[in-house]
């Protein structure tokens, strides 16, 4: 199994790839184009609490050219010449409602949205990124139909298999529910991703990795998983301060180690999209703020891309890969 033909996913790649399962879906290289539609979320509304996950700071994460107050088409526009420069060779686009809870409105203010982005030139399809909470019946009929006609995936925020976490963090549902949806989303063929934070407070390395048995069991077509970062004005900024020993903080290499051994149980069948995050140091915790209290750990400026690099280059010197010991 270690020779690359062998891998179930069919390329060389010792995980099974995201880039690479879209190239062999499409045929050529496809980039995901972030829009900011002006969503809110039933954690920030008031309708279930105020102020929304204890770690979210979605500013954070937003690209540059994303504007709420500017239309679609022309948010779709600066993304693609954005992404010119560095993505040549993409010639069709995703649009990816990212920014808070994307299903998260009346059914005809998402059609009008999304059939929308859908009519700009180059478009192939949508990455709708949402709450397990915030979507019903009606909308993923919806989006079923839509599947028909395009390329459709509804990413859910999981962001822990424990209930414990969950309530800590303020996610105002349980993972029952997460997986109600993921399973209800699956089975009417609407492609299904999930995100997945690591080093929430209270989880420890041994539960962290315990949760691949969960997850492993999920029909997911993809993951996401990211570290968790402190970024600077968030709830969890000052739970951090106070309760610094609930937190497992990875080092680099602490992550890449946790992310290799956890990848070898991970159902092969499932796409990895990410493997970790990263900020801009602006919504870091300044150094001089925190220097009385403790700090959360940081890796410096290195970019994801450097993070992929090490990952595989472990995975090969420890002759793995994901699904090595999936049972």
């Amino acid at each position: 199994m270690s020779d690359s033909l062998g891998f179930p996913w069919g390329h060389q790649r010792r995980f099974n790839s995201y880039t690479e399962h879209i190239r062999k879906t499409f045929g050529g290289r496809m980039q995901k184009v972030v829009v900011d539609a002006g969503f809110t979320c039933p954690n920030r509304d008031g309708t279930k609490s105020v102020g929304g996950c204890t770690y979210c700071n979605n500013d954070a994460f937003n690209p540059s050219y994303c504007n709420p107050v500017e239309p679609l088409h022309d948010q779709i526009a600066k993304g693609i010449e954005f992404h010119s420069v560095r993505y040549r060779r993409a010639t069709k686009y995703l649009v990816y409602f990212q920014p808070y809870s994307n299903t998260y409105a009346p059914l005809e203010k998402l059609k009008e949205l999304y059939e929308n982005a859908l009519e700009y030139p180059g478009v192939a399809g949508l990455v709708i990124g949402t709450r397990p909470d915030c979507i019903d019946d009606l909308t993923l009929a919806y989006l079923q139909e839509l599947s028909h006609r395009y390329f459709i995936q509804v990413e859910y925020g999981v962001e822990s298999c424990s209930d414990t976490t969950l309530e800590r963090i303020n996610r105002q549902h349980g993972f029952a529910l997460s997986e109600e949806v993921i399973r209800k989303t699956h089975a009417l063929g609407i492609k299904t991703g999930a995100h997945f934070i690591f080093g929430l407070p209270g989880e420890t390395l041994d539960s962290m990795l315990s949760s691949v048995k969960i997850i492993s069991t999920l029909p997911l077509d993809t993951v996401k998983f990211h570290q968790l970062q402190v970024v600077s004005g968030t709830r969890i900024e000052q739970d951090f301060m106070e309760h610094p020993a609930d937190f497992h903080q990875f080092t680099l290499e602490g992550y890449i180690d946790f992310i290799v051994r956890f990848l070898e149980l991970l159902n092969p069948a499932v796409v990895v999209e990410r493997f970790s995050g990263e900020i801009p140091p602006r919504f870091m915790p300044p150094e001089e703020e925190l220097a009385a209290h403790p700090r959360p750990q940081r890796w410096g400026l290195i970019r994801y891309d450097a993070v992929l690099r090490l990952i595989e280059k472990e995975l090969e010197r420890r002759d793995t890969w994901q699904g090595k010991y999936y049972m």
